[in-house]
């Protein structure tokens, strides 16, 4: 349920002090942010509506609506239309969601190389592979991810599968950052993983790969998992591990 924030409790909190104009729109967000912090805002609650906000902090309407933008951008807030209690954005939780944006345009701009992006999912999949064979958690997740991948009929859909696959070994892990990373890690590299599937063509490999995972997973195996997990990304990217 979402609960609307105060708005006597908002404009006390603000002191009523007009935001200097200034680079408006970063003093508004740095206004918000700070009472998200402050007053132990979180996920469901609302935020005062737009018109609320520019008269609360002294500014155009224009600037609260580019602030609530980046917010939007960054998966904080959600912004829906409505009016009276219905007004205002409506705080969410997709850290994930500005983290590949970002990787995606820094891989697009050559700032992070594919041999850094792979090196962190090596380390963040031996780590999530061993925590997940401790608990025995995700199997079957990793299962039906594994059953997707034989019935894909497309490099895309296999790599949405594969996907699936590896999200659920970091989900697995029981830390939801480690889960954020890892999907904002394959959500970005999304387009040079589907082009990897169409110049390998036979996919057998991967999914002896994947099955051994999951096998050493459910076998509560956790030194076999981060072996798996090590082996299975030197096939998928040959060129980056030449030694192994």
């Amino acid at each position: 349920m979402v609960r609307p924030y105060p708005t006597a409790l908002w404009r006390a909190s603000t002191g009523e002090a007009s935001v200097k104009r200034t680079r408006a729109f970063e003093d508004v967000l740095a206004q918000i942010e700070r009472r998200i912090a402050d007053d132990g805002l979180t996920v469901g609650d609302r935020l005062p509506g737009e018109r609320q906000l520019a008269e609360q902090l002294g500014v155009g309407r224009s600037s609260v609506r580019e602030a609530l933008r980046v917010l939007e951008t960054l998966g904080v807030v959600s912004s829906q239309a409505g009016r009276g209690p219905d007004a205002g954005a409506v705080l969410t939780s997709r850290p994930d969601t500005a983290l590949t944006d970002l990787l995606r345009l820094n891989l697009g701009l050559s700032t992070l190389e594919q041999r850094e992006v792979i090196d962190a999912r090596l380390m963040i999949e031996r780590w999530s592979a061993a925590r997940a064979a401790a608990t025995g958690a995700g199997t079957e997740a990793l299962a039906a991810a594994i059953e997707g991948m034989d019935r894909a009929g497309s490099a895309e859909e296999f790599v949405e599968h594969d996907t699936a696959f590896h999200c659920a070994i970091a989900d697995a892990s029981g830390n939801r950052l480690i889960a954020a990373v890892m999907r904002s890690l394959r959500d970005a590299m999304r387009r040079n993983s589907v082009e990897a599937v169409e110049r390998l063509g036979d996919t057998s490999g991967l999914r002896a790969d994947h099955e051994r995972i999951r096998a050493a997973i459910a076998a509560g195996a956790a030194d076999e998992a981060e072996r798996a997990v090590s082996d299975h990304l030197a096939h998928a990217y040959p060129a980056l591990f030449p030694d192994h």
